[in-house]
């Protein structure tokens, strides 16, 4: 790569380049960086087959295990379908992830409606949920941050019904993605404030723990997917390596906008998406595996009839199956700005200039610009009065080496959706103050939300409604949490360094006495916001839960050949991130869509398939 490839980026991070300008940038040398060859992209499927044994729509992380493990078969053709394009550069750089998370052409901006219980200091009052578009999906935007959960989350969805999903269950499908595909770093960088994190926490009662411990209370340094200092998307695990298989088609800038089925046999036989101003419609001899995320995916099921009864009347939708489709929609809540300022600088080397830690970077994979997101390290930890067991953690908190306060551009204002009163009140600090943050993040929030779909055009966002903090003991948990974190910061070795907590109110909250549970409540109706965790959406549970969605094998009641496979089927907020959650739910449906099909012959002559069918679904021929 020359000097003039490389500058694009350093004008990226130092915010002197528009984002427009950054996305196009990349475009000449994109695959050499990334693959090694300027001509080693994935081919992108134009000329498409009639049929398809699968169709999967969405090459989010679930989407990109599911079409690499269906392809094992050489007798099986699938189709991948997705919005989006291949990522580009920019996205490899881990410290860039505020950069991804903007206005790209590798997002969509989702907008809640507004809130009185939070977000209420953000621009218009909502918060901005950004999804990642794009071959990998979220895992093109999000912070690189690999845990499993806690075991008793999945003994709980076990316990509620879900045969087979309890952690025994589970477990080898994490061995299965970690020992293949998924390979996980841990920053080859350290800060002096994780040496201050590190041997705070055990003074609270909090040890080093293995990242892989079943029931993780305590703390560890991040691993992340990285590899060599580069962030690693779903795309590059799953794809690329199988980028040629020839019954692999991949289809990118391919919208689709209805799953179709008979509303006499209830049977899901194909989709219709647009492509190059161009309408398709492709058949699937025995799948659609629906992968396009917590939001797309209960969307595109009610616009293809599938949801409850009065909402698709009132839009002159068709009813093929009434569904709680949208419902139960829950989130992990976040507080970003616990901002501490020590008197000499800890964070970073402040003798090498942001180029000189570049040039590192590019040579060596390590430096600053290999921290995944900012951040160095993660805790699992419990507020005092916790209603949950003594192992099950309910407050996360990371640690942010890099905080976003010194920022003195516009970034923080469009990462977070600040209002500029906002802003100036807390984050226009000085470039040379150091400063490092804690973020806090609410672990098993008990609000539900509820996404519904606002007209039958499928191009038009959904009506979203997040209900952050409508039920009292989730603020209960965050206040206290929030305390815990600011005291934390200020103890005995970070005060070392003369570490001591912003005291500047949050715009808003000016009124309330600092510190006190009511001035924290403030800032959290203020300023608490998403961790971008949204899931639930279409339910996993048994045949019982008249409010599930799909079945312990992710099929959908009472459609047959139609699964949803993606952070929409998470029954209930788990003690972790959800991408290692998803890599292991791909995997797990892989082998249960195959163990569904065990009797396919390698004679593929359309006459025995059609038996086929109509033995398994009840076709015609």
């Amino acid at each position: 790569m020359t000097v003039a490839g490389l500058l694009p980026i350093l004008l990226a991070i130092g915010n002197e380049a528009p984002l427009s300008v950054i996305d196009s940038a990349f475009n000449n040398f994109n695959a050499e960086y990334l693959y090694g060859s300027a001509t080693a992209q994935i081919p992108d499927t134009v000329s498409f087959n009639a049929e398809y044994d699968f169709i999967i729509v969405g090459a989010g992380i679930a989407g990109c295990v599911i079409a690499n493990r269906l392809t094992e078969n050489p007798q099986w053709n699938v189709l991948l379908l997705e919005a989006g394009k291949e990522e580009n550069i920019i996205f490899s750089v881990p410290l860039a992830q505020t950069l991804t998370l903007q206005q790209t052409a590798y997002v969509w901006n989702y907008y809640p409606e507004p809130m009185t219980k939070s977000c209420a200091g953000l621009l218009n009052g909502v918060c901005r949920w950004p999804r990642g578009v794009g071959l990998g999906g979220c895992s093109l935007i999000n912070g690189m941050i690999y845990t499993r959960g806690h075991e008793q989350d999945f003994n709980n969805w076990s316990q509620a019904g879900n045969y087979g999903w309890s952690f025994s269950d589970v477990l080898p499908y994490f061995h299965k993605a970690e020992n293949s595909y998924v390979q996980l770093s841990q920053n080859p960088y350290e800060t002096k404030v994780l040496s201050a994190f590190v041997q705070t926490l055990p003074d609270f009662g909090y040890h080093e723990i293995d990242p892989n411990d079943s029931k993780p209370i305590g703390f560890y340094k991040l691993r992340s997917t990285t590899v060599n200092g580069q962030r690693y998307s779903a795309s590059r695990y799953y794809l690329h390596p199988v980028r040629n298989r020839l019954n692999l088609h991949i289809s990118v800038k391919s919208f689709v906008t209805k799953i179709l089925i008979n509303p006499k046999t209830k049977i899901a036989y194909g989709v219709e998406f647009e492509k190059n101003n161009r309408c398709y419609r492709i058949f699937a001899r025995k799948e659609v595996i629906l992968s396009a995320g917590s939001l797309s995916s209960p969307k595109l099921l009610m616009l293809s009839g599938i949801g409850p009864k009065e909402h698709l009347e009132s839009l002159s939708i068709p009813v093929i199956k009434s569904l709680d489709v949208g419902y139960n929609l829950h989130d992990h809540n976040l507080y970003p700005n616990l901002t501490f300022f020590p008197n000499q600088p800890i964070t970073m080397d402040l003798e090498k200039s942001t180029a000189q830690h570049f040039a590192d970077y590019i040579a060596n994979g390590t430096g600053p610009f290999s921290i995944p997101g900012r951040f160095e390290a993660i805790s699992f930890l419990k507020t005092s009065d916790s209603f949950i067991a003594n192992d099950y953690p309910d407050v996360e908190l990371l640690l942010a080496s890099a905080s976003i306060n010194r920022d003195d551009s516009s970034r923080a204002m469009e990462f977070l959706g600040l209002t500029e009163a906002l802003y100036n009140a807390n984050f226009a600090k000085s470039p040379d103050n150091d400063n490092f943050s804690f973020y806090l993040i609410l672990l098993h929030p008990k609000s539900r939300g509820r996404l519904l779909l606002k007209s039958r055009n499928p191009f038009e966002q959904p009506q979203i409604n997040a209900n952050y903090f409508d039920v009292r003991e989730d603020l209960e948990t965050f206040v206290k949490g929030l305390k815990l974190a600011s005291f934390l910061g200020e103890s005995q070795y970070f005060a070392e360094y003369g570490s001591k907590l912003s005291r500047a109110p949050v715009a808003g909250c000016e009124n309330h006495l600092y510190g006190s549970d009511g001035y924290w409540e403030c800032c959290i109706r203020q300023f608490a916001t998403t961790t971008h965790h949204q899931s639930g959406t279409c339910k996993m549970g048994p045949a019982s839960d008249r409010s599930a969605v799909v079945d312990p094998t992710l099929q959908v009641y009472g459609i047959q050949g139609l699964r949803v496979v993606d952070a929409s089927i998470i029954p209930q907020p788990m003690a972790g991130h959800p991408m290692g959650v998803l890599y292991m739910i791909g995997e797990k449906v892989s082998d249960i869509i195959k163990q569904s099909w065990p009797s396919e012959r390698i004679d593929r002559k359309r006459g025995r398939l059609c038996k086929m069918r109509r033995y398994k679904f009840g076709y015609e021929c």
